[in-house]
């Protein structure tokens, strides 16, 4: 059986990767760990999205950036302390992955991590509108 979706219209040409990955962003997403997005316009015209996600109780080295093939990976993996013993454990400490689909054009500059708040930059630089005629040939 066939699944119909808005990106089987004859006129979105090249979007069936687009519709792949919004599947895989869907079943994915769970709340965890919390996050905000902030944009911002500069004076260039540059958009800048900054992404801030809870890590409270992570690391740098327990968290991990990718960004791959028009997404953001965000995932984080703690490892357990045995020498540690909680009476009472409220901070969530659970593994995790929040993905983030990014446009064509879209930069990841950089990711900074402080107090408790993990910050990645993403910027969609201000690109000139371009039109060209294409001739046509005849045979």
């Amino acid at each position: 059986m066939s699944r119909v979706s808005v990106f089987s219209a004859p006129f979105l040409l090249g979007f069936d990767a687009f519709e792949e990955r919004i599947d895989r962003l869907t079943k994915s997403s769970d709340g965890y760990p919390p996050y905000n997005i902030e944009r911002k316009t500069e004076t260039d015209g540059t958009e800048r999205f900054l992404v801030s996600i809870a890590v409270a109780g992570f690391s740098a080295p327990e968290l991990e950036v990718v960004a791959e093939d028009n997404q953001l990976v965000v995932r984080g993996r703690q490892k357990e302390d045995p020498q540690r013993e909680f009476l009472h454990r409220g901070i969530a400490t659970r593994q995790f992955q929040r993905s983030f689909l990014l446009a064509d054009g879209m930069i990841v500059k950089d990711a900074t991590l402080s107090h408790g708040l993990l910050v990645v930059a993403v910027e969609r630089p201000q690109t000139p509108k371009v039109a060209r005629r294409i001739d046509i040939r005849t045979v």
